[in-house]
């Protein structure tokens, strides 16, 4: 039988010219990879119809080659008895399998096609919302400037959504607190930045100069929704683990704003990261700093342990620190307060 063969130039650092890989070869490597897609998307949107539009096939194409793939495999990867749809034990085996597949491929044709320092291409970014309002907006603008061949799509989502994401390859880079304690993944520190206490005028702490955690008391302390991890390091500090309770009243908030809000026109206190209050840190009483060594928040980039684009890392950092107190950066004591 003669094969047809076909070329591929590829660039990197100019030690691979040219390659000559056999037709059916290429053929049944792009459709097993394809395959794998159809299931990475069939276990993210559990969906058939949804699944097919993201790959940009039909619905018919998507359940076919999923079907051929399951023939070959021999197992079922997908209980299509269950609404919506989800894997099977083995299943869920084979896509976390597929993913870090497809992850180590789409690695490698970045290597092969582009240099590690270039700056260019789109980049998923996910920051938890006691991060994105306050660090973000100092640093964006002259970062997209800087770097206009550069796309960022950023989305704000709470930490343990932000970790999934990066492991299932939705996120590129997630900026959130650490350390998280995943082998798969790989963290790059930022800052500590410290808690403050944020009082009523009329709570005994207003009257303090600097706060001790044991000055903490039981009743009073406004908090955020679960599922922030903000919430779960401001109870660590006051160690408790409770629901916020002042009175008769009980508010869990998804923003930091609204809980400082609750504090000025209510009564009680709340714990609040340092770049939130930062524009008012000199003229507002109501803030007090905690005595040394401070509780801090590290605040890392975090990618997964195959991600190999260290220019978008290294800028990103250098571009951070450049808009942020130095001391965040440079303090000798604190007290890192975990939030898993």
């Amino acid at each position: 039988m003669t094969n047809s063969f076909v070329s591929n130039d590829l660039h990197t650092n100019n030690f691979i010219n040219r390659i000559y890989v056999p037709r059916f070869i290429i053929d049944f490597i792009n459709m097993t990879l394809q395959q794998l897609e159809y299931i990475i998307a069939l276990d993210t949107h559990r969906h058939f119809v949804n699944a097919a539009e993201s790959c940009f096939v039909t619905q018919p194409t998507l359940t076919l080659q999923i079907q051929k793939l399951e023939n070959e495999m021999g197992t079922q990867i997908f209980d299509r008895t269950k609404q919506p749809i989800e894997p099977t034990k083995a299943g869920t085996a084979i896509i976390e399998k597929a993913r870090q597949i497809l992850r180590e491929v789409n690695a490698l044709k970045t290597f092969v096609n582009t240099e590690k320092d270039d700056l260019s291409g789109t980049f998923r970014i996910g920051v938890i919302p006691t991060v994105a309002p306050y660090l973000m907006p100092r640093f964006l603008k002259s970062f997209t400037d800087e770097n206009p061949n550069i796309e960022l799509i950023i989305r704000e989502i709470e930490s343990e959504q932000i970790i999934q994401d990066i492991k299932n390859d939705l996120l590129d880079i997630g900026i959130l607190a650490t350390p998280l304690e995943e082998n798969s993944l790989r963290e790059i520190p930022l800052y500590h930045e410290p808690f403050l206490v944020y009082t009523a005028e009329q709570h005994p702490l207003y009257v303090k100069d600097n706060v001790k955690p044991t000055d903490l008391p039981e009743k009073g302390l406004w908090l955020l929704n679960q599922g922030h991890c903000l919430r779960n390091q401001v109870l660590t500090i006051c160690s408790q683990r409770r629901s916020a309770q002042n009175n008769n009243l009980s508010y869990e908030s998804g923003s930091i704003e609204t809980l400082k809000n609750l504090v000025k026109n209510h009564m009680g206190y709340t714990l609040v990261p340092e770049l939130s209050v930062n524009d008012t840190l000199t003229q507002d009483k109501r803030i007090k700093r905690f005595e040394k060594p401070e509780p801090t928040r590290e605040i890392s980039l975090v990618v997964h342990q195959s991600y190999n684009k260290e220019a978008i890392l290294e800028h990103l950092r250098n571009a951070i620190h450049k808009n942020i107190p130095e001391r965040f950066s440079k303090a000798k004591t604190f007290n890192r307060i975990k939030w898993r």
